[in-house]
């Protein structure tokens, strides 16, 4: 038998060759070119039964040491992680907090494997732009710490941020205009002056 033959037949070997870590149905139909769903299907609940995949979610597949900022962007379509998770990393906001923040279309609180991911619902027009965010190999969709900053400022008008000095002040003037709220820029003026 091919190779080629062998990792088409062979769903678990294709995945696991995959960059990604996690996948939804339609994701593994296409890197396998199967069009019949519901086969597949019953192969990949007997591969999370069998324990060689696992299941986090209603549709959505992973591998054994899946990446959960991958998960997060995967959960809920479009997305970006960013808000007090990109802050933290950048160290903006020194509160440790073990959630993963994202913005999407909806506002949802969710906990898969003993990891909370909070979604918090951003405008649509803000959420498609991509003006800040980073699309990296793995499908993970990351804001830079100024558009994350601008995005929970948006949301929670009196936030408290810690340290504002890693964020370019040039990059958060030229994405203000992404949200277009006048309130946001006073507030980001008011800031960036104080700072």
């Amino acid at each position: 038998m091919l190779s080629s033959q062998k990792v088409r037949n062979n769903v678990v070997l294709a995945i696991y060759q995959d960059i990604r870590t996690v996948f939804r149905l339609n994701d593994i139909a296409l890197l396998m070119g199967e069009t019949n769903f519901q086969s597949l299907n019953k192969k990949l609940n007997y591969y999370v039964r069998t324990g060689r995949l696992q299941n986090p979610r209603k549709g959505i597949y992973a591998k054994q040491n899946f990446n959960p900022e991958e998960l997060a962007c995967t959960i809920y379509t479009p997305s970006y992680i960013s808000l007090e998770y990109v802050l933290q990393k950048a160290g903006i906001v020194f509160q440790f907090d073990s959630r993963i923040t994202a913005t999407s279309y909806l506002s949802r609180s969710i906990e898969v494997t003993g990891r909370t991911y909070q979604f918090r619902k951003i405008k649509g027009e803000i959420l498609v732009n991509t003006a800040g965010i980073k699309r990296l190999d793995n499908h993970i969709n990351i804001a830079s710490a100024e558009r994350a900053f601008l995005d929970l400022l948006y949301l929670n008008k009196d936030y408290y941020f810690d340290n504002l000095n890693p964020l370019s002040k040039q990059l958060v003037y030229e994405l203000v205009p992404i949200y277009q709220s006048k309130a946001l820029s006073e507030r980001v003026n008011k800031l960036m002056q104080n700072d």
